[in-house]
């Protein structure tokens, strides 16, 4: 378990962040008239601003692993 989170903690910073972030949106802009599919409820917003933060942090943990990796062969 541990191993895992060592492996992974940049995307579950990111996923992380991005749940709050999601839940956020949904409190301070969310959708009043309740029509909106995404916005009108807490958990949909939170676990989309959760996947999108998941994607950015494998995005930057790819970069990061690709420029370490370009590093250790010069």
């Amino acid at each position: 378990m541990y191993n895992f989170l060592q492996k992974n903690r940049i995307q579950l910073i990111f996923l992380f962040l991005g749940a709050i972030g999601g839940f956020l949106y949904w409190k301070f802009i969310g959708c009043e008239s309740g029509t909106c599919a995404i916005k009108s409820v807490w958990y949909y917003s939170t676990l989309w601003g959760a996947l999108a933060g998941y994607l950015t942090g494998d995005i930057i943990s790819g970069i990061v692993k690709k420029k370490k990796k370009n590093e250790s062969s010069l």
